[in-house]
């Protein structure tokens, strides 16, 4: 990327687009009733993905972003998944009969830090309230620091299909820098026994922009990351926002890499990668040519959610836990995001919808613009306008903002087609962002561009 681009960009604030809108634009508005009402309106042909937050974790590191509390003992796990148990009961009782679901993510925190009695009474549970395909996607993240035999044989049993397993780095400096100490051979030996125990779907997660790396470092954790033969990599961008997150504050700033240095990071990188035999998906994932998500993203088929790229085309994403997100044909809905909190509503209601987003034609519309630049870098806007019996008019950005992008090379219109180039993909964010309508400039609840 230019050193101009660089610059440029740099300082603007825009959305990862996992959502539109985003979720610092959801309000109380959508209550618990609001969720029951649209529970019971959901089509019984609809499929179905599952979401549960786990927000547990054994210590903090000082580089995440997620919700998560340090546990030092096993007492408020129990409590907590008495609660998601409680949850899961309701929202099935609210559903017509008939959805099935295709995917299932267990996120967090640390999922497997769960009791394994407990996990494993989870799935069971999970299998009884939901018609769960036999040939769904069920994935779990997983901090090989953590990870047991005994979970893995869990994992194994419930039919557990794919792996994510947070990497981050292997350069020992970053590691402590990050309070992260995971040694290669750990990590290795984790994906070793998940494969042991039938678990053929591997992920790894990588982080550019971290304190004190390096060009060589992050190549170098490439080179291990893809000697362990994961059918998909992760790279994201370290997001330093410690006045969301108290505990980043931790990092020192000074040991932080600059913008040129982060894109020279990210460059390296995907170069490593790509030439380890690995096919770009998006924005930010990169899988085997043979995986069901290459595939995807050949066919056009790719999607974008709170996991990031997905071949799940679910109707509705049904989010439980503290703080999870969940998606239906009506808009968004989210739970309270304090643990404390969440456990008080669900005992008191079985739900803990705390705010959420009815979406309008409008916002459905320029959803499915901000995804078709997120997943293929190209969208018709009249073809998609037509498809919502819309005026592609009304969503044309400005003619000013556009020659702008277009003078810099990171997008260009040929009449209602908007093509991003393979070499502005870093900043598809930026232009995702033109057919934003509630985004605020000067707003700093969003990672930078660069």
């Amino acid at each position: 990327m230019r050193p101009e681009l660089v610059a440029k960009y740099r300082h603007q604030r825009v959305p990862r687009y996992t959502s539109y809108p985003a979720s610092p634009h959801f309000t109380d508005a959508v209550t618990a009733d609001t969720y029951r009402d649209w529970l019971a309106a959901a089509d019984p042909r609809s499929a179905l993905s599952l979401y549960l937050h786990l927000p547990f974790c054994k210590s903090m590191c000082w580089y995440c972003g997620c919700h998560t509390t340090v546990v030092r003992h096993e007492d408020p796990i129990w409590a907590y998944l008495a609660a998601l148990s409680t949850e899961l009961r309701t929202v099935a009782g609210l559903l017509p009969e008939g959805p099935v679901v295709r995917h299932v993510h267990f996120g967090g925190g640390t999922p497997t830090l769960l009791p394994v009695e407990g996990f494993r009474a989870m799935m069971a549970e999970l299998r009884t309230r939901f018609c769960i395909a036999s040939d769904a996607e069920i994935a779990i993240e997983i901090d090989p620091r953590t990870l047991t035999p005994e979970m893995v044989e869990a994992l194994g049993d419930v039919g557990i299909t794919r792996a994510s397993l947070g990497v981050q780095s292997f350069d020992a400096e970053v590691q402590a820098a990050i309070n992260r100490i995971q040694p290669f051979e750990m990590t290795q030996n984790a994906v070793t026994q998940l494969r042991a125990a039938g678990i053929q779907g591997i992920n790894l997660d990588l982080i550019y922009g971290l304190p004190r790396q390096t060009v060589a470092s992050c190549v170098e954790t490439v080179r291990q990351a893809v000697s362990l033969k994961p059918d998909r990599l992760s790279i994201f961008g370290y997001a330093h926002m410690p006045n969301f997150k108290n505990h980043q504050a931790r990092i020192d700033t000074e040991t932080l890499p600059d913008a040129d240095e982060r894109v020279a990071q990210l460059r390296a990188m995907e170069m490593a990668v790509l030439a380890s035999g690995y096919v770009r998906i998006g924005m930010d994932h990169f899988a085997r040519p043979d995986d069901d998500i290459a595939i995807a993203a050949e066919k056009g088929t790719l999607r974008r959610n709170f996991q990031g790229y997905t071949t799940d085309a679910a109707d509705m994403l049904l989010a439980f836990g503290a703080s999870a997100i969940g998606k239906l044909p009506q808009g968004y809905v989210a739970n309270i995001l304090a643990l404390p909190a969440y456990l008080k509503a669900i005992e008191a209601d079985g739900l803990a919808t705390a705010r959420g987003y009815r979406m309008s034609l409008d916002d459905k519309l320029r959803a499915t613009v901000i995804e078709a630049l997120m997943c293929r870098f190209d969208v018709d806007l009249a073809k998609v306008a037509a498809a919502f019996d819309t005026p592609h008019e009304a969503i044309m950005p400005d003619a000013r903002a556009i020659a702008d992008l277009a003078g810099d090379g990171v997008a260009h219109l040929s009449g209602t087609r908007l093509i991003v180039p393979d070499a502005a993909r870093p900043l598809v964010r930026s232009v995702a962002a033109l057919f934003d309508r509630h985004l605020d400039p000067e707003g700093g609840r969003h990672s930078k561009a660069i």
